[in-house]
C-alpha cells in the first residue's frame, strides 16, 4: 500500500514523487497536477491533524538536495 500524503484528497506519495519527476518544482505545481493540499479537512482526515503542505515541501526540498532544480517558492 502506498503512503497517503494528502488525506483530504487521497493523494499518495508516489503521485507526488511522479509529479516532481515530471517537472513540478513548487507546492503550487503539486496542487495543480495532483490536487494535493487543496482540501480543507486536514484536522479531521489527517491522523497528524495538520496540513500536508509541510510533507510536500519536504519532498520538494529533498528533490533539490538530490540535485533537482531549486526555486524560491519551494520553502
Amino acid at each position: 500500500m502506498n503512503q497517503i500524503i494528502c488525506h483530504c484528497k487521497q493523494v499518495t506519495k508516489a503521485e507526488i514523487e511522479n509529479a516532481i519527476q515530471n517537472g513540478a518544482k513548487t507546492l503550487k505545481d503539486i496542487k495543480e497536477i495532483t490536487g494535493a493540499c487543496t482540501g480543507n479537512h486536514c484536522k479531521e482526515f489527517n491522523p497528524s491533524g495538520v496540513c500536508c503542505s509541510g510533507d510536500i515541501n519536504a519532498m520538494l526540498n529533498e528533490n533539490v538536495a538530490k540535485g533537482g532544480s531549486s526555486c524560491c517558492c519551494c520553502k
